[in-house]
């Protein structure tokens, strides 16, 4: 099992790390291995460039929730 080092800030959940990137108007809110990350543009595709298994996480509107519902994009 390959192991690789990642940049980023860890948040307890994906409602903190998309608030986050929304707050600091920077970053990649990403799951991945079971923690939620906002990583830069760069650090996020240098993990997908590397292989590995991680979801962008992003809010999407919907009409029974007026706070959004989390979605995740996967990649790899």
């Amino acid at each position: 099992m390959k192991t690789i080092q990642i940049e980023g800030i860890e948040f307890p959940n994906a409602n903190e790390a998309i608030q986050h990137t929304y707050a600091s108007g920077r970053g990649e809110a990403i799951t991945v291995g079971g923690k939620y990350l906002v990583v830069e543009q760069t650090e996020a595709h240098r993990l997908a460039a590397a292989g590995v298994a991680f979801a962008y996480l992003h809010v999407i509107e919907h009409p029974d929730h007026p706070h959004g519902l989390v979605a995740t994009v996967p990649v790899n």
